[in-house]
C-alpha cells in the first residue's frame, strides 16, 4: 500500500514494514523483499504479436502462437504483470480471498506498467478500465470486487476513466477450472452483458478489460464478445498473473 509521505513515519511506527509474501521488513510500506520480487515470472520478450505469450530464444519479432493462429483472439493483446507461479499464487490468494485489499494498488501498478509493452496499444487518457464482473451472490459473499479495485488502480496509473459497472453478471456460473471448453461456452451463456446505462459509453470506446487472473480466458473471452458487440473499438486484457505453465522457461 503506498501511504502518504507526511504520515509514513508514524505508520512504519505502528505497523513496520513487511513484505506481504514471506513478513521480512522492508524499507516502505510497498512492494516485495528481494528475495520475493527474485521469485515472481515476469513475462519476457520474444513473445505472439497476438496475444504476448512468451515464446523460447530465436523466434522473430511479430511471430503469431499456434493457439492464436488456430482461433484468432477476439481480443487486442493481453498484458500479464506475472506468470503464475507458487508466489503469484499466494499473492492473488491474500488478495482476492485472504481480504488483504491493500494490495490492490501494488498488483495495479505492475499491471499499469504491463499495458505500456511496445506490442500493446498504450492504453491511457481517454480509455475506459472495465472489469470482470461478479455475480451480485458473490460480491455480497465476498465484500468486494477484486478486478474492481485492481482497475482503478490502473485507472489512475494511466490516466484513464474506471467504469466500474461498464459490464453486469447476470446469472452466477459455476467455478470453470476443469471445465471443457463446450462445458465452460455453455456456463457462460448470457451470463454477461453491457450494463444499459453504459452502452452509449461504450460504444467506440478502447477499453482494458481486467481481471485478476487468466486462466483458460473463457471469462474474458466472453467479456470481450459483449463488449465489441456493444461497439468498443479495441479491448485490451489486463490481468495480474496469467497461467501459462509452458511459458514459465521463456520468463
Amino acid at each position: 500500500m503506498q501511504v502518504p509521505a507526511a504520515i509514513a513515519p508514524v505508520v512504519d511506527l505502528f505497523f513496520p514494514p513487511r513484505c506481504p509474501l514471506c513478513g521480512a521488513p522492508l524499507a516502505e510500506q510497498v512492494g516485495l523483499c528481494a528475495e520475493c520480487w527474485g521469485a515472481m515470472a515476469i513475462p519476457a520478450d520474444p513473445a505472439c504479436a497476438k496475444c504476448q505469450r512468451p515464446f523460447g530464444e530465436g523466434v522473430p519479432e511479430g511471430a503469431v502462437c499456434a493457439p492464436c493462429l488456430a482461433e484468432p483472439p477476439v481480443h487486442d493483446g493481453i498484458a500479464a504483470a506475472t506468470l503464475y507461479n507458487e508466489p503469484a499464487r499466494r499473492l492473488v490468494l491474500a488478495f482476492k480471498r485472504g481480504g488483504r485489499v491493500a494490495l490492490a494498488p501494488f498488483l495495479g501498478r505492475l499491471m499499469a506498467a504491463r499495458l505500456m509493452h511496445p506490442g500493446l496499444p498504450q492504453a491511457g487518457a481517454g480509455w475506459l478500465v472495465v472489469p470482470v464482473p461478479l455475480h451480485r451472490w458473490r460480491l455480497w459473499a465476498r465484500g468486494y470486487n477484486q478486478s474492481a479495485l485492481l482497475g482503478a488502480a490502473i485507472a489512475r496509473e494511466r490516466g484513464a476513466a474506471l467504469v466500474v459497472d461498464g459490464l453486469v453478471r447476470r446469472k452466477a456460473t459455476p467455478v470453470l477450472g476443469g471445465l471443457g471448453a463446450r462445458a465452460r461456452e455453455r456456463a457462460l451463456a448470457g451470463a454477461i452483458a453491457v450494463n444499459p446505462r453504459r452502452a452509449a459509453q461504450l460504444r467506440g470506446a478502447d477499453v482494458v478489460l481486467v481481471d485478476d487472473v487468466l486462466t483458460s480466458g473463457a471469462t474474458t473471452e466472453a467479456c470481450v464478445r459483449v463488449l465489441k458487440r456493444a461497439g468498443a473499438k479495441r479491448v485490451v486484457v489486463a490481468c495480474f498473473s496469467r497461467v501459462l505453465n509452458e511459458a514459465l522457461d521463456h520468463a
